[in-house]
C-alpha cells in the first residue's frame, strides 16, 4: 500500500515539531528517513501509525486518510518503536501469542506467524526464555517479530537494529530488503551505511522541514557539483603532467598531491567530464594512466552539511 503524506504538520504548544512536510512511499520501496535528534522524525513515523493524533494536513495509505479511518487502517501497519516496549516478565512466545490475537489473527493464523517470526527473526535457541531474560539485541528481534506477526502491509521501523551484534545487523537487513520487495517501508536510524545498505531512497529532515529527498547516488551528485577524480599518471614530470592537464578544455584546476608517485587531483568544470580528455592526452604525449578514481562525497558529509 502507499503512504501519501500532504502538508502535515504538529505543533506543541509554540514549538513546531513537523512543518508542512509533503512525501509518498510506494509499495516495495524501502525509504530511509533521517534527521538529528528532535528533527522530527519519530514525531512523523507517530502520526502515520495513528500513535499520536495528527495536527494538521493529512496522511492517506492506499486511497484511505488516517484521520476518518484509522482504526481500520492499523491492521496494515507493523510499528517498532524507538524505545521498544515489552512486558518483560512474559515468555517470547506468550507476548507473540498476544501480540498475534491483538491484530486480530485466527487461532488457526497465530501458530503459522508464530512459527515464522521466530524463524525469520532468529529466535529459536530462546524462544522458551522470558523477555526480560534477553540481551538487548534478541529483544530487538523480538520487537520486530511483534510489528510483523500480523504480516502488515505496511513497516514503520524507528532505529530497529539499535543493540544488534554486526552478525545480527547483517541479518535483519537482509530480512528487511527482502520484506521490502513487498512491502512498504519507512525505516528511521542514525547509522548511515546501513542506509545505504538497504534503502531505495533517502529522505532527511531538519526542524520539521525536508531538506533532501533522492537516491544516495542523486544526493551525492547533488552535493558533489563538479567531477572531481584522482588519477596517478606515470612516465613523465610531474610538473609537464600538470602543464598537459590545464590545457584540456573540461579541466577547471589540475593540483599534484603527490610528485614521488605522480598523483594528481582534476577538478572538471561544471556540467562536464575529463576521463576521457584525460585518456587521449596520455596516449598523446605517451604518459600511461595507472589509476583514475573518482571522488565520491560521502553520506555522512551530505547529513552534516544538510543538518548543521
Amino acid at each position: 500500500m502507499n503512504i501519501k503524506i500532504e502538508n502535515l504538520t504538529k505543533r506543541y504548544d509554540k514549538q513546531i515539531a513537523v512543518d508542512k512536510i509533503s512525501f509518498e512511499v510506494k509499495t516495495g520501496e524501502i525509504l530511509g528517513f533521517l534527521g538529528p535528534n528532535g528533527a522530527g522524525k519519530t514525531t512523523t513515523m507517530k502520526m502515520i501509525t495513528n500513535y499520536i493524533s495528527i495536527g494538521e494536513g493529512d496522511i492517506k495509505i492506499g486511497d484511505k486518510s488516517i484521520r476518518t479511518e484509522a482504526d481500520i487502517l492499523k491492521k496494515f501497519i507493523g510499528y517498532l518503536p524507538e524505545h521498544n516496549p515489552l512486558y518483560l516478565d512474559m515468555p517470547i512466545i506468550d507476548y507473540l501469542q498476544f501480540c498475534a490475537k491483538l491484530q486480530g489473527l485466527q487461532s488457526t493464523e497465530v501458530e503459522v506467524r508464530l512459527r515464522e517470526m521466530i524463524r525469520v527473526c532468529g529466535l529459536n535457541k530462546e524462544k522458551h526464555k522470558k523477555i526480560g531474560e534477553l540481551s538487548k539485541g534478541y529483544r530487538q528481534r523480538v520487537g520486530l517479530a511483534q510489528a510483523m506477526i500480523h504480516d502488515p502491509e505496511i513497516l514503520i521501523l524507528d532505529e530497529p537494529t539499535t543493540g544488534l551484534d554486526p552478525n545480527q545487523i547483517i541479518e535483519i537487513r537482509k530480512l528487511i530488503r527482502e520484506i521490502g520487495r513487498t512491502k512498504t517501508v519507512i525505516l528511521s536510524t542514525h547509522i548511515l551505511p546501513e542506509v545505504e545498505a538497504i534503502c531505495d531512497r533517502i529522505l532527511i529532515i531538519k526542524e520539521g522541514k525536508i531538506v533532501a529527498d533522492g537516491t544516495a547516488e542523486t544526493l551525492r551528485k547533488q552535493a558533489q557539483g563538479q567531477e572531481i577524480l584522482k588519477v596517478r599518471i606515470e612516465d613523465g614530470k610531474p610538473q609537464n603532467i600538470q602543464f598537459e592537464l590545464e590545457k584540456l578544455t573540461s579541466v577547471a584546476s589540475a593540483k599534484i598531491l603527490d610528485e614521488t608517485e605522480n598523483r594528481f587531483e582534476i577538478q572538471s568544470k561544471n556540467g562536464e567530464s575529463s576521463k576521457r580528455p584525460i585518456f587521449q592526452m596520455c596516449l598523446e604525449n605517451q604518459f600511461v594512466l595507472t589509476e583514475s578514481v573518482p571522488f565520491e562525497t560521502k553520506l555522512e558529509d551530505i547529513f552534516r552539511e544538510l543538518t548543521t
